[in-house]
């Protein structure tokens, strides 16, 4: 709730452009401004660890907006869940700070697709995530990548995620829903 504000003129301002500009294609690289506010900051008074996922948020629903995806989803009853992210740091932004949220489709898996955020000031990068998501649909079961690419146009020039990506997504997995997941500690 903290940041639905900023989510509803992300969007708002995403539905504009593809308006004004046309869709793009899923690999290209979305960018927005933003500015770190008072309410983003940890007691260092730096942006907080947690908030940087929080407002790639934003970049994911402006590529989603504008590559039309968000409109396919919407018609045909899907959604995106987030199954594992990871983030690293270089830099922290400071209040009032501007910068871009860039936000770009890089490739897919047979289970989810993948994406990247970075934060960027000048062309610099303070942060990288790399997220994880499963396509769903309402009335139940997962979205078959083929579903989504009839819906939306296959993306040319996907290149294939890197290994480290792959090996990373391994590592991090949970047990599906309907395993067992105990929490044992070792």
């Amino acid at each position: 709730m903290n940041v639905i504000w900023r989510t509803l003129l992300v969007m708002w301002r995403a539905r504009r452009r593809l308006r004004r500009e046309g869709r793009l294609a899923p690999t290209e690289i979305c960018r927005i401004r933003l500015t770190t506010l008072p309410t983003d900051l940890d007691v260092l008074r730096h942006m907080n660890n947690g908030r940087y996922l929080s407002l790639f948020d934003l970049g994911r629903w402006d590529l989603l907006t504008r590559t039309g995806m968000a409109e396919a989803m919407k018609t045909h009853g899907w959604y995106g869940v987030v199954v594992a992210e990871t983030i690293t740091f270089r830099k922290s932004l400071e209040p009032w700070q501007r910068f871009d949220v860039e936000s770009r489709l890089i490739g897919h898996d047979d289970k989810a697709i993948y994406l990247e955020h970075r934060a960027v000031v000048d062309g610099e990068v303070y942060a990288r995530a790399i997220i994880r998501s499963r396509m769903l649909k309402r009335s139940g079961g997962t979205l078959s990548h083929e579903e989504l690419f009839a819906a939306v146009g296959r993306p040319e020039g996907i290149p294939e995620i890197d290994q480290w990506v792959a090996d990373w997504a391994a590592s991090s997995a949970l047990p599906p829903t309907r395993a067992e997941a105990p929490s044992i500690w070792q």
